[in-house]
């Protein structure tokens, strides 16, 4: 009689998806939790599945990097790609967490390994030329002859990744129109975008604070291209034109940053000072005040409406 075979448990998925969900809602301790399940019970299962744990692994890597835990991150990491060797998602993400962690070199290998894989990716582009100028300045003109060595990818590797790539690109396809919601599938930024769009915006406000805003607005829209989603990336652009005296360019990003959060007070402000500037002191005035419920005691805006209401008299 054959043995019986054992199946994988059916809350393995569902845990997957709640981590998934949550990661995607910015719970990332929580997400981290539904992984840590999953894995534990994908493990105890014997069910041979390599493949899964290692995404499981590369997700839940995704949460310690979000949270700054880059030391549980490159763990995680490795031990994805020690199950699947080359995946550029893990690759990416241990990349960021050694280079949190000052690890240059570590960081420039992982970003070269994914270059080899996808010549395409931007953030490994971007990564490759950071660690090139950090490692020029830490160990000077030769910095390249300290280097681990790069690994070589095999030609059948690079198939198997993109047969497996293909794959996961039509299963999420198929799913988003079981669903109805195939129009959705490419709107939600990957975990490589956001990180991008963050380091972008963080470039932003280094040019900002040096007083030059053609500078920031550049980085800032790059930013806004590959995550639309972050506020605070609209109302920085924001500041930076009125500084720059584009009013109504201020005016659409600050009404961007309102439709992702409704009761931002920045967003309110900066729109209402493009009103004022613009002479539309009737929405000026609607701003300031939709601002002076959430905070009644904000000397900024306090001021601007004083200054709006003079001005109507």
């Amino acid at each position: 009689m054959p043995a019986k075979r054992r199946c994988q448990p059916a809350s393995v998925p569902v845990l997957k998806q709640s981590g998934n969900e949550c990661f995607k809602n910015g719970q990332y301790g929580e997400a981290a939790s539904f992984y840590t399940q999953a894995v534990t019970l994908l493990q105890k299962s014997g069910t041979n599945s390599p493949e899964e744990l290692s995404v499981l692994l590369s997700n839940r890597a995704a949460c310690f990097l979000k949270e700054g835990n880059c030391t549980d991150c490159v763990k995680d990491c490795t031990a994805s790609l020690e199950l699947v060797p080359f995946g550029v998602k893990p690759l990416l993400r241990r990349a960021a967490a050694y280079e949190a962690l000052e690890r240059y070199r570590l960081a420039y290998v992982d970003y070269k390994t994914v270059l080899q894989l996808d010549c395409t990716i931007k953030a490994a582009h971007d990564g490759t030329n950071r660690m090139t100028q950090a490692l020029t300045e830490q160990d000077g003109p030769s910095w390249r002859e300290k280097l681990p060595p790069i690994p070589t990818i095999s030609l059948s590797d690079r198939e198997r990744l993109a047969e497996a790539g293909a794959k996961a690109q039509g299963d999420r396809i198929s799913t988003a129109q079981q669903n109805g919601t195939t129009a959705k599938v490419d709107r939600v930024p990957s975990a490589e975008a956001v990180k991008r769009a963050q380091a972008l915006k963080e470039e932003g406000n280094a040019f900002v604070k040096k007083g030059e805003h053609k500078a920031a607005v550049e980085k800032y829209t790059e930013s806004i291209e590959l995550n639309p989603k972050e506020v605070t990336t609209h109302t920085n652009r924001a500041l930076c034109h009125l500084s720059l005296k584009k009013y109504q360019e201020a005016k659409k990003d600050s009404a961007e940053a309102l439709k992702l959060d409704p009761g931002n007070v920045k967003a309110l402000y900066r729109r209402a000072q493009a009103h004022k500037e613009l002479k539309d002191y009737k929405a000026c005035v609607a701003d300031l005040n939709a601002l002076l419920k959430t905070e009644p005691k904000n000397i900024t805006a306090l001021k601007l409406l004083h200054d709006v209401r003079k001005i109507q008299k």
